[in-house]
């Protein structure tokens, strides 16, 4: 059976991200064209996919069935969108809910930085590299605008996200995702 039959099985002839069923090819997760390593997406997803600034945020809503798919490429694949679409709230919530293991976590973090040529380090208020998913205790209070609290000094917050801008991370306070100053920061062991 061709690596197209095998994928047009498992996902019964649609796209593993959207469902679509028309203009759909291999998109390899992992450059080694395995099964397991390599999804079944229409034309539309994989146009947006090779040009990252053409992601419609709305397009993307399908994320919501595709992040529990059984294939981990699937996973793979999904996890990466949304965490490129973190700033959508949507998008951020459902990586917060989402369950992803932590291999498959790395492995999507990590094709990201590939991508990515340019290497950005966030680093806390000791110089201390800071990594996605990192918990950090706030060193200062800090005025948290539009949310009408104080975060307080001492304050933990667990599983942050690192942003394009190396000055930057962000966390949820009180059940509420906020950009925190990352040298305001000191990373926990």
């Amino acid at each position: 059976m061709s690596l197209q039959e095998i994928l047009e099985k498992r996902s019964g002839k649609k796209c593993e991200l959207c469902s679509q069923t028309s203009n759909l090819s291999i998109f390899d997760v992992s450059g080694d064209n395995l099964p397991e390593h390599s999804i079944l997406i229409c034309s539309t997803c994989k146009e947006q996919i090779e040009g990252r600034e053409k992601l419609n945020p709305n397009h993307w809503r399908c994320l919501n069935e595709s992040i529990w798919n059984e294939a981990d490429a699937v996973k793979i694949i999904s996890y990466r969108l949304l965490h490129l679409l973190k700033n959508e709230n949507w998008a951020g919530e459902l990586m917060e809910m989402a369950y992803i293991e932590d291999d498959l976590k790395k492995i999507a973090l990590d094709g990201l930085k590939e991508e990515n040529s340019e290497q950005i380090t966030h680093k806390d208020s000791n110089g201390a590299i800071l990594k996605e998913g990192d918990t950090i205790t706030l060193i200062k209070d800090l005025d948290v605008k539009g949310a009408g609290f104080t975060a307080k000094r001492g304050t933990v917050v667990k599983n942050i996200h690192l942003t394009d801008n190396p000055k930057y991370i962000e966390g949820k306070i009180n059940g509420t995702q906020i950009v925190l100053v990352a040298e305001y920061t000191k990373k926990s062991s």
